[in-house]
């Protein structure tokens, strides 16, 4: 009997010892964040290479650049965001064309015209070059896939946005209206398709779907009327634009002009 004691003693210290083992193991532990490393690792084309996806992917890859590097026009000169304090080379062109296909579409949809084209400097997203013209150039200056947008305006609303651009100071793309910056930085001689501004008068303004929203802090786009959208992408219409000239054309015309 004696013996059984002692055996049953040594058994419940085991069990105790187990159970409290059990308890500790699981217990929650709090874990942190001691020191954090990372690393560039470069992804190039050595790395990784399938030669089972890269011989379904280059039908596919050959096609996209074939059409993508297919001459279009001839650009005689280079287009430069870069170059000029209220208008530059490339947002004239881009305005104007925008606003000349765009009109092909709004006029025959709703028998109405844009009167202005308004975009935002920071849309340019790469130069025109000089030389041979291709799709690939339309991407890479319009990578996004902003579409045109018409918003009627009251004249109201059009001062509002002469008076955001001196005060904003950055050659955003203008065409179809010109205006004169006075020595106490105003706005005069406000002129829409060679017509003073009427505050009387609804204009039709053409931007890109972004910017109609509000976009770049032009809060006056929300106030409009009435939107239209062409669901036209910004850059298909300068696809369209180079594949139906020979040869590209600016107008170089002063649009602001700082007394």
């Amino acid at each position: 009997m004696a013996k059984l004691k002692n055996y049953n003693g040594f058994l419940k210290l085991f069990v105790t010892f187990l159970t409290a083992v059990f308890i500790i193991s699981c217990s929650a532990k709090n874990y942190t964040v001691t020191k954090i490393e990372g690393k560039r690792i470069p992804i190039t084309e050595k790395e990784n290479q399938n030669l089972e996806i890269e011989n379904f992917i280059k039908p596919y890859r050959d096609k996209i650049n074939n059409d993508l590097d297919k001459v279009l026009a001839y650009n005689p000169e280079t287009l430069d965001k870069s170059k000029g304090k209220w208008q530059t080379n490339i947002g004239n062109f881009m305005a104007d064309v925008t606003l000349l296909r765009g009109n092909q579409v709004f006029n025959k949809r709703e028998n109405k015209n844009i009167d202005i084209c308004l975009m935002n400097h920071g849309g340019i997203r790469s130069i025109l070059p000089k030389g041979n013209i291709t799709a690939r150039n339309a991407y890479e200056i319009m990578p996004f896939e902003n579409s045109l947008v018409v918003i009627s305006l009251k004249g109201e609303q059009i001062q509002e946005m002469v008076n955001f651009i001196i005060a904003d100071k950055k050659p955003h793309p203008l065409s179809g209206m010109t205006f004169a910056i006075d020595k106490n930085n105003q706005a005069k001689n406000i002129l829409i398709q060679g017509k003073p501004l009427n505050n009387n008068t609804v204009y039709y303004v053409g931007t890109n779907d972004y910017l109609a929203n509000g976009g770049d802090n032009m809060n006056f786009f929300k106030k409009g009327i009435q939107k239209f959208d062409l669901d036209y992408k910004l850059r298909n219409i300068l696809i369209d634009y180079f594949t139906d000239v020979d040869t590209i054309s600016v107008k170089n015309d002063t649009r602001i002009l700082e007394e």
